[in-house]
């Protein structure tokens, strides 16, 4: 039914994929679905901004964080499951929903939002992926 989940993950709020990765890859398991784990960098916005930062920032932001999205991979994920990282920047919800269509996603995998939010809301990105996102969603709260 599934061959190719995307998974995101934000590596420094781990309420983003504590329950979600375990669904991920059980889903893997059970499809023999390849297992793709994304991480996105937001976009600095106006170029006054990005000004502030030094030159060649953003390539070093994105190997950095390619370098821990791999190390995350191979301490979470079982080698059964065949599963490779995709760290990209940009607007969340705009490059989840890019880099689902580009590989063909069958499943997106995401959690809701962060724990501290007091609401039973979805998380603003969450709701725009589910909203216009081509694929299957799911949810993991």
């Amino acid at each position: 039914m599934y061959n190719n989940i995307l998974l995101t993950v934000d590596l420094n709020e781990e309420s983003s994929w504590t329950k979600a990765l375990p669904v991920a890859v059980e889903y893997c398991k059970a499809f023999g679905a390849h297992l793709h784990v994304m991480s996105v960098i937001p976009d600095f916005g106006m170029p006054i901004v990005a000004s502030y930062f030094p030159e060649g920032f953003a390539k070093k932001a994105l190997a950095e964080s390619k370098k821990h999205l791999d190390a995350f991979v191979k301490d979470k994920v079982s080698e059964d499951v065949h599963a490779e990282t995709i760290v990209r920047q940009g607007t969340v919800y705009e490059v989840i929903l890019a880099v689902a269509d580009g590989i063909n996603a069958d499943l997106i995998v995401m959690a809701s939002h962060r724990p501290e939010l007091k609401d039973y809301l979805l998380g603003p990105n969450a709701a725009r992926v589910v909203r216009h996102a081509d694929q299957s969603v799911l949810v993991v709260r």
